[in-house]
């Protein structure tokens, strides 16, 4: 018995989800294409009294000022080395724009809900609260970062408390 055309279309009409790709020490990352507002060179940037290691500083983009995170401090992998190919990605978050420092962006992918698979609860190198899921794409484990939740956690402290719950 075959299944009937608007099933077969349901079938293959899966929802799918499209993410950036980006490398972080060894590790593949991917996050929601959605939020990525553009992809740049590292720039010399502002410091900020007394901020985390990870938190380089703030600069003006267009006239937005624009908290710069290396991910690779925060996650402690890979060097921190900002060269000429150091790799900054402006993200939106929420009414926002924050700029991650990554060691290189690889490619855009096009992954079926089905596809992803639960976080680990161990063996990543960040909180798995920070997790959409992995996903395997050419035999090669992609770590699936739900990067609204990282930024706009109270562990960076990047956003007002009143302002992120009406975020959520």
């Amino acid at each position: 018995m075959s299944a009937s055309p608007q099933l077969a279309e349901e079938i293959t009409n899966e929802e799918h989800q499209e993410f950036l790709t980006f490398v972080l020490g060894d590790e593949n990352y991917a996050l929601d294409i959605m939020t990525v507002k553009e992809i740049r060179g590292y720039e010399n940037v502002t410091k900020i009294a007394n901020a985390p290691d990870y938190i380089k500083g703030v600069l003006n983009l267009r006239g937005d000022i624009v908290p710069i995170i290396d991910l690779r401090l925060k996650f402690e992998v890979g060097e921190a080395t900002y060269d000429e190919f150091t790799i900054v990605i402006m993200l939106m978050i929420g009414e926002r724009i924050v700029g991650i420092v990554v060691d290189e962006v690889s490619d855009v992918i096009k992954v079926e809900d089905s596809e992803i698979k639960p976080p680990p609860e161990f063996g990543v190198a960040f909180d798995s609260a920070y997790l959409h899921g992995l996903t395997t794409i050419n035999e090669q484990m992609i770590i699936l970062v739900n990067i609204q939740k990282l930024i706009s956690s109270d562990e960076l402290g990047l956003f007002d408390p009143s302002t992120k719950a009406e975020q959520e």
